[in-house]
């Protein structure tokens, strides 16, 4: 299947899947998943009309990046305290902020730099799965608010991964528990502006639209 032919489709879910959740489609933002995809094909769908990507793992985004420029791209997987300068030097969103460490480690490599701050949002763990990263839900308060004491961070919203089911259907309490977070959180720190959801993968992205996210994550349904 061409890769026109798929942005297209997944385009018109989107569509749908906000318009049954009472949204505009352009209010749903769409980052392309480019693990294990070169650098040919991702240029092949710019040409097409993406412009925003996701990478699993900043040592797979450095060719990329490079590769493909003029594009934004965004890191979803895990990330490393180690990692962090390379991250903010490739990335535009970090997606994966997932401890107050990891935090204070984003503002202070931000800092350093001095250009902008650094895009974050906050990963929950919402199917609340011991091997998943994530801060635990009953955490994210304290988190947020320690979070947003540090300089050179703007938290710009929650990430979350339903489990594993077997069917969209089955992910769509987890996605309206963290719906429901992002918005306790922003009743609690109002000038905070943490208002984006990246929640929802090829499997059950409609689901998360239609529960509130406002970035979805999507890589098989356009690539494979």
């Amino acid at each position: 299947m061409e890769i026109d032919a798929n942005i297209a489709r997944v385009r018109a879910r989107i569509a749908e899947a906000a318009l049954r959740g009472g949204r505009r489609p352009e209010s749903v933002q769409l980052v392309a998943v480019t693990k294990t995809v070169g650098p040919e094909r991702i240029r092949e769908a710019v040409a097409c009309g993406l412009r925003v990507f996701g990478e699993n793992r900043v040592q797979e985004a450095r060719a990329k990046v490079s590769e493909v420029p003029g594009v934004s791209w965004h890191l979803i997987g895990s990330l490393q305290r180690n990692k962090v300068k390379e991250a903010l030097r490739l990335f535009e969103v970090i997606h994966s902020m997932d401890s107050v460490g990891l935090a204070e480690e984003l503002s202070r490599r931000s800092m350093e730099r001095g250009t902008r701050r650094a895009e974050v949002l906050l990963q929950v763990n919402i199917s609340q799965e011991p091997q998943k990263h994530g801060v635990a839900p009953e955490e994210a308060e304290r988190v947020v608010g320690a979070v947003l004491e540090l300089q050179g961070l703007r938290l710009r919203g929650l990430m979350g991964m339903a489990p594993l089911v077997e069917t969209p259907e089955a992910a769509r309490p987890s996605f309206r528990r963290l719906r429901e977070l992002r918005d306790r959180l922003g009743e609690a720190f109002p000038e905070a502006g943490v208002c984006e959801l990246s929640m929802g993968m090829t499997d059950d992205f409609e689901v998360a639209i239609e529960e509130g996210a406002t970035i979805v994550r999507v890589g098989r349904a356009l690539f494979a």
